[in-house]
């Protein structure tokens, strides 16, 4: 047996035993047979990638920062487009261009309100581009196997808070919005564009929190005012740990849907951006919502999906069968 393997029966061997009796240990071959390997849940047995340190932590914490993953050209171009976007100077079909409901000063048009969020660039070729960089793939496959589909996209263009803190985003639940599974076959990639700190808004999470079950979802009453599909989780600890994920330009977190994440004001005098992208194993399937907590967000996606295909009738899965491409492997189910 490989050196990385026997450290990770090791270590897997750690999961079932109280915090205090866990003590470090060599990472040299043991001698030890042991009796007892639980399976990973969260990531896939073919995922040689991660080290078995970085397995154990997604395991327990439900995401995973790699620094410096996306190089600087990349995140130039992605700018770029960005601009071209916000200029009308370039149209994408089915994009998605989000304003916040406070900010009336914008980066690039006089006289407009602030670009939040570009959501749904799939048809955008250069910032689509993002979902298929290899070195981004390469541990997506980790948590969702060979055949991958890149199911949501979003460009987030956190603006200047105006006083109003509308520029906070809600603690969540991803799965909130998704009508497919297996959830722990899902996965999110989100890269900072430039440095992502504490004073302009950087994610918070609740390391753990995927391990429960998707929690009711709704607008918060928020004094501000909300933008447009900021669904909040109901009811969460306000004493769990949390977690500032301050970044520097290039690092990537990848996120496990049910992570309880936001993020708070931006409270500097330029605009956070990030791009991301939600992966999905192609062999996961769509279920119905009826009769769920997500029957709220799936009424709001129909509604808006109706006026952006101009149909009358449209089903929660086809939004989404619409905008899921695939970028690796067979597109088996998705």
């Amino acid at each position: 047996m490989s050196r990385a393997a026997e450290r990770l029966r090791l270590l897997i061997n750690h999961l079932d035993r109280s915090p205090d009796v866990i003590k470090a240990a060599q990472t040299s071959a043991q001698t030890v047979t042991y009796s007892h390997s639980p399976k990973l849940r969260y990531t896939v047995d073919t995922a040689d990638l991660l080290t078995p340190e970085q397995r154990l932590s997604y395991e327990k914490n439900g995401f995973l920062l790699i620094k410096n993953l996306v190089s600087e050209e990349d995140i130039k171009r992605f700018k770029q487009e960005f601009e071209r976007i916000s200029r009308q100077e370039v149209k994408v079909p089915g994009l998605i261009v989000m304003k916040d409901v406070a900010i009336v000063k914008s980066e690039f048009v006089p006289d407009q309100r602030a670009v939040s969020k570009l959501q749904d660039f799939q048809e955008d070729p250069e910032l689509f581009r993002y979902c298929a960089l290899p070195e981004i793939l390469k541990y997506v496959e980790c948590f969702t196997g060979p055949n991958i589909m890149a199911m949501h996209t979003m460009l987030i263009n956190k603006p200047p808070d105006a006083g109003k803190k509308t520029s906070r985003h809600p603690m969540h639940q991803d799965l909130h919005y998704f009508p497919f599974r297996p959830a722990d076959r899902i996965v999110c990639s989100w890269t900072a564009m430039e440095k992502v700190n504490r004073q302009n808004g950087c994610l918070v999470v609740l390391p753990g929190s995927h391990t429960g079950t998707l929690q009711e979802h709704d607008y918060p009453e928020w004094e501000g005012g909300v933008n447009k599909m900021y669904h909040g989780v109901r009811g969460y600890d306000p004493e769990h740990p949390r977690v500032h994920l301050e970044m520097e330009k290039g690092d990537t977190v990848f996120f496990h849907p049910l992570l309880i994440h936001g993020s708070g004001m931006n409270q500097t005098n330029g605009f956070r951006k990030a791009i991301s992208c939600h992966y999905a194993s192609a062999d996961c399937y769509y279920i119905s919502v009826r009769g769920t907590t997500q029957e709220n967000i799936e009424k709001e996606v129909k509604e808006i999906a109706s006026r952006k295909y101009n149909m009358e009738q449209i089903s929660f899965e086809d939004t989404w069968a619409f905008r899921g491409r695939l970028v690796q492997g067979e597109r088996t189910s998705l």
